[in-house]
């Protein structure tokens, strides 16, 4: 993603000084596999939400920290992570990062509290955020302008699509057939690979003079972790909370000194500028809105199939399958049909169709089945999300320099890590708020009716039992819902409004080539 690569047309050499051919394949399963291990790391979680909550004694509150210690880190230093690579040089920074991602893996997986598992989570985006962009640039460095390189990024961006999927699937597995910790430890012997096969088959960039904003990157990432953990105490503590209060008070200055900072640099974390663009700046809070929705949806709908219909965890890995799958067919039909129609259509028809599943879903009870109540939903906000992807990147990268593509393709990923964590933290809000609600008139119930026992275990615990604790998690899991689909709707205004992106500005992006430049 970084913005400082240049293009060549002479002969790209692997590091042992063989070039083309079986050097160049080597190299390309080298970063493929490093994206697939990041880009997974991100559902292959989700799926043992239920049993990481189980063990560690995680709220169901605060354990959307399990994901968001690890996207907001990733997220907020994403574009860090690419110019790191520019400067100091590619490939010691992508050996960096894999190397940090290994070994935060181990960890978490011998994580014996959410405390050790949320650093571990947090150590994990960090490599990811350092291996993911210069793992996209590498390919710029390696493989010859043309067919080659373009067949490199095509390998690159199906890996990132499946490695959804892949993830779900592994993590059904992993938990199912092996133990929660092995979503972690599955990180370790394939990054071990990567990191020694980078040496032999991956050449070191060119280094570029350049300036780290270590404090832009710092400011906003510390603002954006502070303003979540804001929303997911008011969930446990209430508005009022002295701690809850602090937290918004402490990121609202964090993230104003960071515009401050970015305005002022000379060489920009976050080129600003890029907002003054109106299809950039509603391309960026199409993302937000519809990454808070996306994360929200599978987050509350893991913990639903397991908890209350109770899937094991392989059957809810596959559960989740054909949403990935449609997901495809509405990325397909998109690119089929954008040079002809534009992409405005397929980013309001998207927006519009996630809105309509999330709608959908906040129909969810205890008698909701799978095939029912769940399945139609997902299949629906899946298609609206596959035209929305392919859109949203041409469009954010519509009329951008060349040397300003990495810049405008890695802040739409930020955008869409930290606007899931934003979102997720602000549904969990609304899911605690209900949820609690409910809670309080299933208590006298349960209670009318429970055994000595039982009375005793509630006590100690706070916990309802089954089916009560049914009626509880899927009234706050409805109310998310419905806040889920405001925020797509609110994506389908920004498109139907403020976008204005022709056809014409996408055959001009993809002419210079720009459009390589995405992740």
């Amino acid at each position: 993603m970084s913005s400082s690569s240049r293009p060549t047309a002479a002969p790209r050499t692997s590091a042992t000084g063989k070039s083309g051919g079986g050097g160049n394949a080597m190299a390309l399963l080298v970063i493929a596999s490093c994206q697939l291990m990041v880009v997974l790391d991100i559902t292959i979680v989700n799926i043992a939400l239920p049993h990481i909550q189980s063990a560690l004694d995680f709220s169901t509150t605060s354990l959307s920290w399990v994901l968001n210690a690890y996207t907001l880190t990733f997220g907020g230093l994403l574009l860090l992570g690419g110019r790191a690579g520019d400067i100091l040089g590619r490939r010691r920074v992508f050996l960096f990062g894999v190397l940090l991602f290994v070994l935060a893996s181990l960890l978490g997986g011998l994580s014996q509290n959410p405390g050790e598992l949320l650093a571990a989570r947090a150590v994990q985006g960090v490599g990811g955020a350092i291996a993911s962009p210069t793992s996209l640039a590498l390919i710029s460095t390696t493989f010859r302008e043309g067919p080659e390189r373009n067949r490199a990024f095509g390998v690159f961006a199906g890996v990132s699509a499946a490695g959804g999927a892949i993830g779900l699937l592994a993590g059904g597995i992993l938990v199912e057939w092996l133990d929660w910790r092995w979503v972690f430890f599955v990180n370790v012997p394939i990054g071990v690979l990567i990191a020694l096969a980078t040496p032999r088959w991956i050449k070191e960039s060119e280094r570029h003079p350049g300036h780290f904003d270590l404090t832009g990157a710092l400011t906003s990432t510390a603002g954006m972790v502070l303003l979540v953990y804001g929303f997911i105490r008011a969930a446990q503590q209430g508005w009022r909370d002295a701690f809850t209060l602090a937290s918004f008070g402490v990121a609202v200055v964090l993230l104003a000194a960071f515009v401050l900072i970015e305005r002022r640099s000379r060489q920009p974390i976050t080129p600003l500028h890029m907002f003054a663009d109106r299809n950039r700046a509603g391309t960026y809070g199409m993302m937000l809105s519809l990454a808070a929705a996306m994360f929200g949806m599978f987050f509350f709908l893991t913990l639903f199939v397991q908890d209350v219909l109770n899937f094991s965890p392989l059957a809810a890995g596959f559960a989740f399958l054909p949403v990935s799958l449609v997901i495809a067919v509405g990325a397909a039909l998109a690119s089929r049909f954008l040079p002809t129609f534009g992409p405005k259509p397929f980013m309001v028809t998207g927006a519009v169709l996630a809105a309509g599943g999330l709608a959908w879903l906040t129909l969810t009870d205890v008698h909701s089945t799978y095939a029912g109540s769940i399945l139609g939903p997902m299949l629906v906000f899946g298609l609206g999300m596959g035209m929305e992807f392919v859109s949203l990147t041409l469009t954010a990268l519509s009329n951008v320099p060349v040397h300003e593509s990495g810049a405008a393709s890695g802040m739409l990923n930020a955008t869409q890590q930290v606007g899931g964590s934003l979102g997720l933290s602000i549904l969990v809000t609304v899911f605690g708020t209900a949820s609690g609600d409910e809670a309080a008139r299933q208590i006298p119930a349960f209670l009318s009716g429970a055994s000595p026992a039982e009375r005793l275990r509630f006590r100690r615990t706070g916990q309802l039992p089954p089916p009560w604790s049914d009626h509880v998690l899927t009234a706050g899991v409805s109310a998310a819902f419905v806040l889920a689909a405001v925020l797509a709707a609110i994506a389908a205004m920004i498109a139907l409004l403020v976008i204005q992106v022709r056809a014409a500005d996408l055959e001009r992006l993809q002419g210079n080539g720009s459009g390589h430049g995405t992740g």
